[in-house]
């Protein structure tokens, strides 16, 4: 990404380019207000940990990434896959329909692929770790000391949680009971046997002992 001109938004100084902008349209149109605001809030806790940590990355990947990262979560855009497959795809598309190259378009879609997984997603590339570590944040409260008071308290009031923790609940389970075989192996399934009546994952340690192998 070429340097380009910057605005604040909730106190935090981003990107202002046509690609940047089209996203935040794209993602105000297709996510519910809570949903909306939790991808926005990620991608300012994203920008600030980066900007914080002295973090070079391409910034234009890093607002697309957490921008359209729960974008599945709506179930117009429902499919087969665990959500975060079909958002990765739909992200993709979404960014090279938009002009964006192969290895950018590949790094939005492991941003996207990759954001419920920080085992992994943090140790990726600088736009895929700083995607991951602005949802987790915004989700779990990893690193909240990072930011100060006055940065969190901007971006929060402007963007405000609007029940998150329930309404994202709801959504996990109703995952859970839709497409239970999309859960087995992610953090869904904790959703699932803590909320959901009758779920039963598959445990691992069965299916390495059941390999159809002699030894």
């Amino acid at each position: 990404m070429t340097e380009s001109a910057s605005r604040m938004l909730a106190g935090v100084s981003v990107p202002d380019t046509p690609l940047v902008n089209k996203t935040i349209d794209y993602a105000r149109k297709n996510c519910e207000p809570y949903l909306f605001n939790h991808v926005v809030r990620s991608w300012l806790f994203a920008v600030r940990l980066g900007q914080i940590d002295s973090i070079e990355h391409d910034a234009e990947v890093v607002a697309v990434g957490t921008l359209l990262h729960d974008i599945t979560l709506n179930e117009r855009f429902a499919g087969p896959r665990r959500f975060e497959v079909e958002g990765a795809d739909l992200a993709r598309t979404f960014a090279t329909q938009s002009g964006v190259d192969g290895r950018r378009a590949q790094l939005i879609w492991d941003s996207v692929a990759l954001n419920s997984t920080p085992s992994i997603g943090l140790y990726k590339e600088p736009e895929v770790a700083l995607c991951t570590a602005g949802i987790g944040l915004d989700v779990i409260g990893w690193r909240y000391s990072a930011l100060s008071s006055g940065d969190m308290a901007r971006i929060v009031s402007e963007f405000p949680r609007l029940e998150m923790k329930q309404k994202m609940t709801k959504c996990f389970c109703c995952i859970v009971e839709r497409n239970a075989e999309t859960t087995y192996d992610n953090f869904a399934r904790d959703f699932g046997e803590r909320f959901v009546q009758g779920y039963k994952a598959p445990s691992v340690v069965d299916l390495v002992l059941n390999a159809p192998f002699g030894e």
